[in-house]
């Protein structure tokens, strides 16, 4: 049997694409090419579905959720909160899989970030 070898891309619909790339460059560190190719750590990733009628992703119009891995959690959500982004005041910790935050982009989409254990 053929097996998908990792993820190849994660794409959204953005009013103003470009100014959204500016805002993930800037904010978030991802330093994507002028297609996008973004070359990330080695490191775990999480294919998880959820109920439908989770509010863990925020509102209730959004299907999917971007989860990225930090190094560290509590700087990149104080860097976060300097530039003046929408950070939640929660942190979660889970015993054995790490530490979560969540931030939600100029354009409403909710990110969760992930410090591993």
């Amino acid at each position: 049997m053929e097996r998908v070898l990792g993820i190849g891309g994660y794409f959204i619909r953005a009013a103003d694409p470009a100014a959204l790339g500016a805002w993930y460059r800037d904010c978030l560190g991802l330093d994507a090419d002028e297609h996008g190719l973004w070359q990330q750590q080695p490191g775990p990733t999480v294919f998880a579905p959820f109920e439908a009628g989770t509010g863990y992703f925020g509102s209730p119009a959004q299907q999917t959720m971007l989860n990225f891995r930090v190094r560290d959690l509590d700087a990149m959500l104080e860097q976060l909160r300097s530039r003046g982004a929408d950070v939640a005041d929660e942190v979660q910790d889970m015993a054995g899989v790490g530490r979560f935050g969540w931030v939600t982009d100029p354009e409403g989409h909710r990110i969760e970030l992930w410090q591993p254990a």
